[in-house]
């Protein structure tokens, strides 16, 4: 029969191997290479592949560290441009772990890094931006300005064992109460601009109207001239043609115009006339033929002779 006190060992050998076992054993992921230190020391190359490692415990221990391409996210700060105006800028780098033995021993984690980095990155940023305009670092020279920041991060960053990707400003703001000065300017501007464009529009609408009355006031006169001009003619003609008629036939013309008189006077049919019925106007009512004044009355008929 087998003892207790021995079961309870073989337990607790077999937990001790486990734990062992456990702690001598390591994984290193995709995104992760790793250093195995000694004492603080490491024994071994980096280990950047995937894989199941394998490890002393109790002496050796792993630091594992990123191989992505991480992020800084820098706070917002004020900056004194050129100009001597405040600007607020946000901005961020991207970076990865280059020398990861030199990141280790310098910065010890990303925590570090982020610290080390966004110092630099205030100092280069207060450095390159305080020689250039707003109009440079907002339109003009961004890119190179970029550039500048960039080149110095490259530098410093490889103290710590970093390299820097990238460096970007996403924004550039003036402070709240130079952003409403300059927005009350601009809106000023813009005022005066749309004034002294519907200036220059009336002016070019008073002009554009003075030419049209003008033209329509030389059209109208050349019209009204021209028709004065036909009437006149049509005058001459009429009277020209009155006239051949009157010397043709002067009976027929004169009682042709005492029958345009005639309807010219009660064309209305409320006109009232009061004259004579043997007044001049009324002398083609009595007979057809009337003779005109101081004519001779007719000869009367000859009358037969008595046998």
């Amino acid at each position: 029969m087998k003892s207790p006190l021995s079961g309870f060992a073989i337990a607790a050998i077999a937990a001790i191997l486990i734990v062992l076992a456990a702690m001598s054993m390591f994984v290193v992921n995709p995104t992760e290479q790793a250093l195995v230190l000694r004492f603080g020391q490491p024994v071994r190359d980096l280990i950047d592949a995937p894989g199941l490692y394998f490890k002393w415990p109790f002496v050796e221990n792993v630091v594992y560290i990123d191989k992505r391409i991480l992020a800084l996210d820098n706070e917002r700060q004020e900056v004194l441009v050129s100009d001597n105006q405040r600007l607020e800028v946000d901005a961020f780098v991207r970076y990865k772990i280059a020398d990861p033995l030199l990141f280790y021993q310098s910065v010890f984690n990303t925590r570090g890094a982020d610290a080390q980095l966004g110092g630099m990155l205030n100092s280069a940023l207060r450095r390159t931006l305080s020689g250039a305009s707003i109009t440079d670092i907002v339109r003009d020279k961004r890119d190179e300005l970029m550039a500048a920041i960039r080149d110095q991060m490259i530098v410093g960053a490889k103290r710590f064992g970093l390299e820097v990707v990238d460096v970007r400003i996403k924004r550039a703001d003036l402070p709240a109460e130079n952003s409403e000065a300059v927005f009350r300017r601009m809106q000023t501007e813009r005022q005066q601009r749309a004034a002294a464009y519907r200036a220059q529009g009336s002016q070019q609408a008073q002009q554009i109207r003075a030419e049209a009355d003008r033209k329509v006031t030389v059209i109208t006169a050349q019209a009204q001239q021209k028709s004065e001009q036909i009437k006149g003619e049509g005058d001459g003609e009429r009277n020209r043609i009155f006239a051949d008629a009157y010397g043709a036939d002067p009976e027929f013309f004169a009682f042709y115009r005492s029958m345009q008189a005639y309807q010219n006077s009660f064309k209305d049919g409320q006109t009232r006339a009061l004259v004579s019925p043997k007044s001049e106007f009324f002398r083609y009512f009595a007979t057809p033929t009337p003779q005109p004044d101081g004519a001779p009355p007719p000869a009367a008929p000859p009358t037969a002779k008595a046998d």
